[in-house]
């Protein structure tokens, strides 16, 4: 009965952070759009578009390749699987074991490279650029992502989610620069990866300017509806990411009772509500920068990772 007890609170988070993918991106456009005193879509629109995408037929480019077919369904298990891994209510699920920074790091860059693939594989201009770009991005934000997965190893002494929540939880580890420097790190790296303001405008299909929208241009039904919940689910990793670790407060520990699991749901619920409200006042109260200054951005993000890598060994040795 433990394992059985065990495979369905795994299986329930793996439900949950793709139920409530849409929902969180429905939620930021709605604040979005009463910060802005305007009406807004509904809450629930992004599930009406993915089940309008869903019912629509596909429509493929002629010289379209084996790999464009099987790309969507390759970006979103991936991100699925690194989503489903990070701690949300509890930790020390079934497979805790595998949720590491690293391996969550190498299953979306594993994302990125098949959706640049893709946007490369029909041969527009526009994919073309769209992918040269996401892969610029890129190169600039894994680095700072590894200096700030290299930043709380140090702390919690391992790189995996579940010791780094509970060890985060302790008393002893306190008010730290070095923490920070990696959660505004990470908050940049977060902002560049999901392609938001100011680094990108998920509401815009100026071709000029856009870099997730370009790689998807070509695809049309459920391929693009594959796409759009991929990169709904990466909003909530990263909002669930920074959540547990650095507010790991509310998530229940290993073998906890359905109380217990309960008030680890609604503390995820609230970090959610808190980390999209946050989002969409940032986005609505910053412009978007010219991509030549992404560089510039990312940079000072790895530049944190670093500063709070250093630190950390500086103080240890004293």
């Amino acid at each position: 009965m433990g394992l059985i007890h065990a495979l369905v609170v795994q299986g329930l988070q793996m439900a949950l952070v793709l139920a409530l993918a849409p929902l969180l991106t429905g939620f930021v456009r709605v604040m979005k759009a009463r910060l802005l005193r305007r009406r807004g879509p509904p809450l629930l629109q992004p599930y009406f578009d993915l089940a309008r995408l869903a019912r629509k037929d596909v429509v493929l480019a002629g010289n379209a390749s084996w790999l464009f077919r099987a790309a969507p369904y390759l970006i979103f298990a991936s991100t699925w699987v690194a989503a489903a891994l990070v701690p949300t209510f509890a930790t020390g699920l079934v497979f805790s074991w595998t949720a590491d920074l690293i391996a969550i790091t190498a299953l979306l860059g594993s994302a990125r490279f098949f959706q640049a693939l893709a946007g490369m594989d029909i041969g527009t201009s526009f994919r073309g650029l769209g992918s040269s770009r996401e892969v610029m991005i890129a190169s600039l934000a894994e680095p700072a992502l590894i200096m700030i997965v290299s930043t709380l190893a140090l702390v919690a002494g391992s790189t995996q989610l579940s010791t780094v929540a509970e060890h985060m939880l302790a008393a002893h580890v306190g008010l730290r620069v070095s923490l920070g420097l990696a959660l505004i790190g990470l908050t940049m790296v977060a902002i560049a990866e999901n392609a938001r303001i100011p680094v990108d405008n998920p509401a815009t299909h100026l071709e000029l300017t856009m870099v997730h929208e370009a790689m998807v241009l070509e695809y049309s039904g459920r391929h693009l509806a594959l796409i759009e919940l991929a990169a709904s689910l990466k909003l909530v990793l990263y909002l669930s990411l920074i959540a547990c670790v650095f507010v790991p407060w509310g998530l229940a520990p290993a073998g906890a009772a359905p109380l217990a699991l309960l008030i680890g749901m609604l503390a995820y619920g609230a970090k959610l509500a808190l980390g999209g409200s946050l989002l969409a006042l940032f986005e609505t109260s910053i412009a978007k920068m010219r991509v030549f200054r992404v560089p510039d951005f990312l940079g000072a993000a790895l530049m944190l990772g670093l500063l709070g890598t250093l630190l950390l060994f500086v103080s240890r040795s004293f």
